[in-house]
């Protein structure tokens, strides 16, 4: 049922202020001046970390992947999950050095070799105080443990993102503007591709997203009397592809104003999904407006979702050890 339904309207998964990862279907009905809220679904309701925070690190066709605790501790954990049928697993963690100040996961999913890939990027203090990062992968159902595959010069700060575009993971470093990175998920290769021609906004600022299989690039921070501004990579790999639209200040909502500001997903019809803090709104880039999709409950952090029936074992193995969180009967 909610695979088909998917194929209708949109749906979004995020979480709410208490870790609880909701469903949400989106639908076109909804406007900020209607006082009724769309309903949310609660998924996996028995499924809590056993922390007062939460990543959502990204979502790959249908299965979910979540980090409960700060990741610059070393009691955080990692989990991987089908909200839908209730199952998850908990990875495994490399042994945590004293040496470790930060670590950030990714999700990624090879069309090539059909394979599920959990990025961890480990930022470490060696000698003199300077900082080596190394870039561990988990791959669903192949390897048990964590593979190391060497030292990067390109790190990651807090998480890697969610901009999965042409087979590979983007992500920018906060002390330079001009070169994007992409972790090839097939190859395993890491690879520069050019930034806008004539950037200065500071990377901290920068959003990378994925939109309609398009690189795109947006400010993060909204600050008041400045437009938004989206950078479209129309031809992949190709710096003067690069296309800059902007969304002016005055069409922006009150209440998401002074927020940040970061795009989820473009709809059939060039409509755009945004987040600002816990607030959602549609944006239509034709008539230049925003409508503010009424939420029952907070949302913390969101991503595009496609419902599926898949269990993790058909990834996994059937010898490998995945929680369910309710019986079957419960979802039929």
């Amino acid at each position: 049922m909610h695979q088909t339904r998917s194929l209708n309207f949109p749906n979004i998964l995020f979480l709410d202020g208490q870790c609880n990862p909701l469903l949400l279907e989106l639908k076109a009905e909804y406007d900020y001046y209607v006082h009724r809220c769309n309903r949310t679904v609660q998924v996996t309701p028995k499924f809590h970390f056993h922390s007062k925070s939460a990543i959502l690190v990204g979502s790959c066709n249908g299965f979910i992947c979540l980090v409960g605790g700060l990741t610059h501790i070393k009691n955080h954990s990692v989990y991987i999950n089908n909200p839908l049928l209730g199952e998850y697993f908990k990875l495994e963690l490399s042994k945590w050095e004293i040496s470790v100040t930060q670590v950030a996961y990714g999700v990624c999913f090879s069309e090539v070799s059909r394979e599920y890939k959990v990025l961890r990027l480990v930022d470490r203090k060696v000698q003199d105080d300077t900082r080596a990062s190394e870039l561990e992968v988990y791959t669903f159902g192949v390897y048990e443990k964590w593979r190391n595959v060497g030292e990067i010069s390109c790190p990651v700060w807090y998480d890697f993102g969610k901009a999965n575009v042409n087979g590979a993971l983007h992500w920018m470093v906060s002390e330079k503007t001009d070169s994007i990175y992409s972790f090839d998920v097939e190859t395993e290769k890491i690879k520069s591709l050019p930034a806008p021609p004539g950037l200065e906004t500071p990377s901290s600022n920068l959003r990378l997203a994925e939109l309609g299989n398009c690189l795109c690039l947006t400010d993060n921070i909204h600050i008041w009397n400045v437009n938004i501004n989206i950078w479209w990579m129309k031809e992949y790999g190709i710096a003067e592809s690069w296309t800059k639209n902007s969304i002016l200040v005055e069409s922006i909502p009150r209440g998401m104003v002074n927020y940040s500001f970061e795009p989820i997903f473009i709809w059939k019809d060039g409509e755009i999904l945004f987040q600002s803090r816990s607030k959602l709104a549609w944006y239509n880039p034709e008539m230049k407006t925003f409508r503010v999709v009424n939420v029952d409950g907070d949302v913390i952090a969101s991503t595009q979702y496609t419902p599926s029936f898949y269990s993790l074992k058909t990834v996994m193995g059937d010898d490998f050890q995945v929680t369910n969180v309710y019986s079957k009967t419960e979802i039929v």
